[in-house]
């Protein structure tokens, strides 16, 4: 290990940053955010930096550097542009037994800055010691995306309970205990900014802990996330999505969740496939007594819903259902298979000059359900009919009867965002056709109006080379 990672404790302390560009003004933004009493050194101080001299703990010293500037302090940075400065800070420095961090010169340095994540008061910092700092800030990206931005107020909220939790709960319990307050409801609500309930649930989860002798979490309530898993394309998800995928102890997923989705989750989950296909009787009420079941033994439970929870999902079902047992609820947006469908086939649902309004509509119902096919024959109205495969000759006839013509464009993707994804172009008088002999299966999308004659041409082009559709 070439470096002992330290935080150092700065409030009110005298640091000197040497150079006054854009590299020097980067790093005393930081070092103000620490509390830091700061001295800038330099001739002259650029725009950005200028503008913060109003800063109380900023000090401008329009001078070259000298080694007497540094003392009294407890930190040391050059970032002028000249080597031979760095050097000469470097050495003084080094006199006077003082930290100095020589930007972009780990040879000259004793500290380095990190990459760093700021939840504060949580904090998380990426080294590469210098030798591949592109490569650091790559990685802290990844690591951000996975930290919740309120994650700071969750780590505030801990230590504001932390004495109260001392004095409820013997040092054995105690960590068992702030495992389930992190992994559990109280964090779900409160990186919501649901404060309230995040007391309501410590409290329930303390008097838990007080009434059991061992750490286990007997008598805990879990919680239930509803997350959109989009449309398949695992890089899609949202990262809320992902955040709560890595601490759920229990994942439902449904057949139009893709397996690359599932290996975003944590490797130790219990997953459990719960399905329907078309014409499924009783199944959902099996999904509703499962919900229950394992939220009231304590688990955290992930259902993953292909799309959007909310659009098609039976989420509003589940969420009313597992409300009126009082079972906390956390609900994910996903990106939905027709915004996925259209962005990948490269339709736009709604364009200025071809449509004026765009409506989703289930396929499984077009039948008996009252829909206004008169609105949804007119070209400039997009209609996505999901699930809409095996319906596909009498969504065609309503469509054909309600008054659209027979070139009325039409457009089918399946699978789309996939690797596999296809998608076939052409009007209402010969989808149904097309759709026939290229053997298109479900999951598959129908987009009908005149935007969907916009369906991606190089997706066609490659399409009619290996099995020969016209475009």
């Amino acid at each position: 290990m070439d470096y002992l990672p330290v935080f150092l404790r700065l409030d009110g302390r005298p640091v000197v940053v040497v150079g006054g560009g854009a590299v020097a003004h980067r790093k005393a933004q930081w070092l103000l955010r620490a509390g830091a009493q700061l001295t800038v050194v330099a001739p002259a101080l650029s725009e950005e930096f200028t503008a913060e001299l109003g800063h109380a703990r900023l000090r401008h010293l329009a001078a070259e550097f000298a080694s007497a500037q540094l003392a009294g302090a407890v930190a040391v940075v050059a970032a002028s542009n000249e080597r031979a400065v760095n050097a000469a800070v470097a050495a003084a420095a080094a006199a006077r037994a003082i930290p100095v961090n020589v930007v972009d010169d780990a040879a000259l340095s004793s500290f380095i800055f990190p990459a760093i994540i700021e939840r504060a008061p949580l904090i998380v910092a990426v080294s590469s010691a210098g030798s591949a700092p592109v490569l650091a800030r790559s990685v802290r990206e990844q690591i951000e995306a996975l930290l919740p931005t309120r994650l700071g107020a969750l780590a505030r909220f801990m230590g504001r309970h932390r004495a109260r939790v001392q004095r409820a709960l013997a040092p054995p319990a105690r960590r068992a205990f702030w495992e389930r307050i992190v992994r559990g409801p109280a964090a779900s609500a409160l990186l919501k900014g649901q404060e309230p309930q995040a007391d309501e649930a410590l409290r329930r989860e303390l008097r838990t802990a007080q009434l059991t002798s061992t750490p286990a979490r007997s008598g805990a309530l879990g919680e239930v996330y509803l997350i959109g898993a989009g449309p398949g394309d695992a890089d899609l998800l949202t990262l809320r999505a992902l955040q709560l995928l890595q601490q759920a102890d229990v994942i439902l997923y449904d057949r139009l969740v893709s397996a690359a989705v599932l290996e975003r989750a944590r490797r130790d989950a219990r997953r459990i496939f719960v399905g329907k296909e078309a014409g499924t009787r009783g199944r959902q009420e099996h999904i509703n007594a499962l919900l229950l079941e394992l939220a009231a033994g304590g688990a955290r439970v992930a259902r993953l819903k292909g799309g959007d929870p909310f659009v098609f999902g039976r989420g509003g079902e589940e969420l009313q259902l597992l409300q009126a047992h009082g079972i906390p609820v956390t609900v994910v947006p996903g990106i939905t298979a027709a915004l996925g469908a259209a962005a990948s086939a490269a339709v736009p649902l709604t364009q200025r000059d071809l449509a004026h309004s765009v409506t989703f509509v289930s396929g499984h119902d077009s039948e008996r359900a009252a829909h206004d096919w008169q609105f949804f024959a007119a070209a400039s109205n997009t209609v996505v009919f999901y699930m809409g495969i095996a319906q596909l000759p009498h969504i065609i006839g309503r469509l054909r009867a309600a008054g659209a013509a027979a070139s009325h464009p039409a457009a089918l993707i399946e699978r789309a965002t996939l690797p596999e994804q296809r998608v076939l172009r052409g009007t209402l008088a010969d989808i149904a056709t097309l759709a026939a002999r290229h053997g298109v299966a479900a999951p598959a999308l129908l987009i009908t109006g005149a935007v969907a004659a916009r369906a991606d041409a190089a997706a066609l082009t490659a399409l009619t080379a290996t099995a020969g559709v016209p475009a």
